[in-house]
């Protein structure tokens, strides 16, 4: 298990003074590059080799979203790698241990030369972990999108939403979900980013600078399932907001 301290910034809350989603996701991120930088499997060492890890799902898990200024601790472990997948669990505790934030996420290595996925490099199973895998529901590689839906603006992916891969980070799926959601829906949309139970990503296909996203907001009870596709319709990610207590 690799292990970070932090305390919660005002740049990272939301206008309740709680963690922002995007903020949430980021120090997901964040743990997982520190995690490789700490084992000698950082940016510099996959640049040269010209592969990377990218994501393929989100499981999110939320008791509470820590406040500004709270001190926490993120933690991250791999704890299975098949032949073309890895899995790897997160949590976010706060200072006395409490478990506020849970995750699962699945992953897999892409060759920029090849330009495809691969089979995990032998290089990359000391990731591997004995840790346990958390107690959490199967991670979904594929969430559905049906029914009516409300069409928020339109998104031109710019310069601020690229990571070192030159694509749209995946942490800004979460974060453009969550605009179209309040766009469309106004004061009513802080439910929806407040009382969120459980977040739920899928990754389809990398979206580049230039390209146009279109928010397709499907919303059904208490869950909210966005589509963030290209104007014909072809889905770059998608994203499930699950409220409490609801799903």
């Amino acid at each position: 298990m690799y292990s970070f301290d932090s305390r919660i910034r005002y740049s990272e809350c939301d206008e309740h003074g709680n963690l922002s989603l995007l903020s949430l996701i980021n120090y997901l991120q964040d743990c997982t590059t520190f995690h490789s930088e700490a084992i000698g499997r950082g940016v510099d060492y996959m640049s040269q080799r010209s592969i990377a890890w990218l994501i393929a799902a989100w499981q999110i898990e939320i008791e509470r979203l820590p406040r500004f200024c709270e001190e926490i601790r993120v933690s991250t472990w791999c704890h299975t790698m098949a032949r073309t997948l890895a899995s790897r669990n997160f949590v976010i505790c706060d200072a006395q241990g409490n478990q506020l934030v849970r995750a699962d996420s699945l992953w897999f290595v892409y060759d920029f030369a090849a330009g495809r996925p691969v089979r995990v490099p032998e290089d990359q199973l000391v990731y591997l972990s004995d840790e346990k895998p958390l107690d959490m529901p199967p991670t979904k590689r594929r969430l559905p999108v049906e029914g009516p839906f409300d069409e928020a603006p339109a998104i031109t992916v710019g310069e601020l939403h690229l990571d070192s891969n030159r694509h749209v980070n995946n942490a800004q799926y979460l974060g453009m979900a969550a605009n179209a959601l309040a766009a469309l829906h106004g004061p009513e949309a802080s439910r929806h980013t407040t009382d969120i139970e459980r977040i739920c990503i899928q990754y389809k296909r990398q979206a580049l600078l230039g390209d146009i996203i279109v928010p397709r907001v499907h919303v059904q009870d208490a869950t909210c399932t966005v589509d963030l596709a290209d104007e014909g319709g072809d889905t770059f990610a998608v994203v499930r907001l699950e409220l409490r207590g609801q799903a």
